[in-house]
């Protein structure tokens, strides 16, 4: 099969789920007027994501430009994984712009609240209360299948590893702001999937 197809393929699919990041991202700081501070963040976490997130957004990139850069870390992996990739990747650019659309004012880069931050508990968040890191880690596994890639694919576990460890901060921050009112939040849903019950 012809590698620019899933070149063209990553690139839209990349392109189109960071822009939506992005664009909600510089819209909350914006409508809020408030610059969040990160000193909240224990520092070896965030330097780690930091890090690790121009890994995970260069190497696609990488990809794209020249497939050559990127085949030291080939998997050989079969045509239909790479489709089921770009299928995966397609549903997550959907997840992401529902998910921001549902959290609107409240996303931040860090652990931190905003000063106005409302608990939202509709869109996604009324049955998971960090889809942004389920959908997110899912974009850049989807992004490995397509691109052939295993770095990818680790690097996007070890970056749910980590934001799996700083849930705990988050929410605390989380329940200091909201009290009994996220505590019962957290009873009826899940961290990461929906709750089966």
């Amino acid at each position: 099969m012809n590698e620019d197809i899933f070149r063209i393929l990553a690139a839209v699919i990349f392109f189109t789920g960071i822009s939506i990041s992005i664009y909600f991202r510089s819209k909350a700081d914006r409508e809020s007027g408030e610059k969040v501070s990160t000193k909240e963040e224990r520092r070896p976490i965030f330097l780690a994501l930091r890090l690790g997130g121009l890994l995970i957004w260069f190497s696609p990139v990488a990809y794209m430009l020249n497939p050559a850069w990127m085949a030291w870390s080939r998997l050989g992996l079969a045509v239909w994984a790479r489709w089921l990739g770009a299928g995966i990747g397609i549903i997550c650019i959907f997840l992401i712009y529902w998910l921001f659309s549902s959290l609107g004012r409240g996303i931040t880069p860090t652990v931190a609240t905003r000063k106005e931050h409302e608990l939202v508990t509709f869109g996604p968040y009324r049955w998971v209360r960090h889809p942004l890191y389920t959908v997110g880690t899912s974009f850049f596994l989807s992004l490995g299948l397509l691109v052939d890639s295993w770095f990818i694919i680790v690097l996007a576990v070890l970056a749910f590893v980590l934001l799996a460890i700083r849930t705990a901060d988050e929410e605390a921050k989380l329940i200091e702001k909201f009290g009994d009112e996220y505590r019962r939040y957290m009873l009826r849903t899940g961290r990461f999937l929906p709750r089966l019950n």
